[in-house]
């Protein structure tokens, strides 16, 4: 089964299932899922069950719902088409990147898996989006960013940003500002008793706050 023998609502729920634990999270209850969808937890349930008649989840009542292989695969690719639309638009269309990510919500579903691989190979079969969220493959393989950790939990000492969550497009236009991208190296000093950080980028010493500090991860140098 493809992603687009399935439902657009199939489609996000998968997507979300999946996207909840990349960054190390737990998995999504029907409680999370009806509050990233704003819909009740009944109509959330009877996506879940569908979900689960057509093999692409493993539902147990009162715990989280867990993707089949037919359904990570689904869910892969629909990250795909998300992640390469984003860096199309940047790389292509001027976008900012605190721009792109409502945009691509509403492309992916559109596009077809011959446009998103014409994509792919336009832009040279990029490894990463703006973001610094790796892209899987056609065949579902995505990079493992393991050895990362995030901001909020690095002590003093020197890193290299390797991603930057696209949640919030406020905080994305702030980093943008203060140099804090993909591949910027960052020199973290001890933190204030309110839990903010001291960054410094390029000569520039910046305060980032909790809520910041785990919206990026980086990798020690």
């Amino acid at each position: 089964m493809r992603a687009g023998e399935v439902s657009e609502v199939s489609q996000d729920y998968l997507k979300a299932i999946w996207s909840a634990q990349e960054w190390g999270g737990e998995p999504m209850t029907a409680t999370e899922l009806a509050n990233r969808f704003g819909t009740t937890k009944a109509n959330v349930t009877e996506v879940l069950k569908r979900l689960d008649e057509l093999g692409l989840i493993v539902r147990v009542p009162y715990r989280p719902p867990v993707l089949t292989t037919h359904g990570a695969t689904i869910a892969l690719s629909m990250v795909r088409r998300h992640r390469l639309l984003e860096t199309f638009l940047v790389e292509t269309l001027g976008y900012g990147w605190d721009e792109v990510h409502d945009e691509a919500e509403i492309l992916e579903h559109a596009a077809s898996d011959l446009l998103v691989d014409r994509i792919d190979a336009f832009l040279g079969h990029p490894d990463s989006d703006p973001h610094g969220d790796p892209i899987p493959g056609p065949d579902g393989h995505v990079e493992s960013h393991d050895s990362s950790i995030l901001l909020a939990e690095a002590g003093p000492g020197s890193y290299e940003v390797l991603r930057v969550s696209d949640a919030d497009p406020t905080v994305l236009s702030h980093l943008a500002k203060v140099g804090v991208r993909p591949g910027a190296a960052i020199e973290v000093a001890d933190g204030g008793d309110d839990g903010s950080t001291r960054v410094q980028v390029v000569g520039r010493v910046n305060v980032l706050w909790p809520d910041v500090l785990a919206e990026i991860r980086v990798v020690p140098k």
